[in-house]
């Protein structure tokens, strides 16, 4: 099949280029982003690194929404959540969606999906999660993170507990692409497995400034761990959402992924550090939200949501 990548930024290059590379699918990039588009188009492609090493330029096909004349398979939408609404509005403006297309989408935190839901059928949204870390340094610079073939992501329907014809031919060239896709029947629980994840790890590095190794080095993240992820399983449970993970297995994964990824800096701290607006509305703010409409304060979450964004307004103090 082919795919066009909304958001040619971290992951969107790193699926779009292990896509073309290793699944030898054709891929389209769109992105409305001028300095990236006019990098990629001034050195002839992406410049790709793992782990900082072996860095190269891959040629890719770049377009603005407005100049684009063709016609994917399968989208792949890879935006941050406060960009989305705009980013979505622009593309239908521009022509670029079809009836007969699906769309795919791993984004961090929740609220895409019913975005994407106002321009694509329910029955052609595949949702994702990704345990993928990936770096964006600067226009077409890009650092895919983890030893090749670590990836780590699930798949699953919109509607539906069984993937469809489109989902299952996607995943079999996801396989081929080494992501690694793993179908789940459930794409709430999935997704909110995601989240509670990066609630802790993502939201915790960004306020220390720390790389997820370093994180880790602490004997109480565990401990600090089970408090949230505690507190998101209620909020969760109360609300019906079964997630595809036990309080356990979330506690593990934090050191396991944190190990795996030491060099890391999760995306929330790359928006933080320079000078953009996180997510943490989307993800620990999310968490709360779900308590509050069940009946259930989650006090650690909507202090962590309230702790970031106190961050977010005092660095005009730290401005150099």
């Amino acid at each position: 099949m082919k795919y066009g990548i909304i958001g040619a930024g971290a992951m969107g290059y790193r699926y779009g280029v292990m896509l073309q590379e290793n699944a030898k699918v054709e891929v389209d990039f769109i992105d409305t982003w001028e300095p990236n588009v006019e990098k990629v188009r001034e050195q002839g492609g992406v410049s790709v690194a793992r782990d900082h090493k072996n860095r190269r330029v891959v040629p890719i096909n770049i377009f603005y929404p407005e100049e684009y004349q063709g016609h994917p398979d399968v989208w792949i939408i890879f935006k941050k959540q406060m960009q989305l609404d705009e980013e979505l509005k622009r593309d239908a403006a521009a022509g670029i969606f079809h009836e007969d297309q699906y769309v795919f989408s791993a984004m961090n935190g929740m609220g895409h999906f019913e975005k994407i839901a106002k321009y694509f059928p329910a029955e052609h949204i595949i949702c994702g999660t990704a345990m993928i870390a990936t770096r964006l340094d600067g226009p077409a610079d890009v650092d895919f993170m983890g030893a090749e073939g670590a990836e780590e992501m699930h798949v699953a329907q919109y509607v539906g507990t069984k993937p469809a014809e489109v989902t299952q031919k996607m995943m079999d060239e996801f396989k081929k692409a080494m992501l690694n896709p793993i179908f789940a029947e459930d794409y709430l629980g999935m997704c909110m497995s995601k989240v509670v994840f990066n609630a802790v790890v993502n939201t915790l590095c960004t306020m220390f400034e720390v790389q997820m190794g370093q994180f880790i080095e602490y004997e109480g993240v565990p401990e600090m761990a089970r408090q949230l992820f505690n507190e998101a399983y209620d909020a969760c449970e109360r609300a019906g959402i079964h997630l595809i993970e036990t309080r356990q297995q979330e506690i593990d994964s934090v050191t396991t992924i944190s190990h795996a990824y030491k060099y890391h800096y999760p995306s929330m701290y790359q928006d933080f550090s320079k000078g953009r607006p996180t997510e943490v509305d989307y993800i620990n703010g999310y968490i709360a939200k779900i308590g509050r409409e069940n009946d259930y304060v989650c006090r650690t979450h909507e202090f962590a949501t309230h702790q970031v964004h106190l961050a977010e307004l005092m660095r005009k103090y730290h401005q150099k």
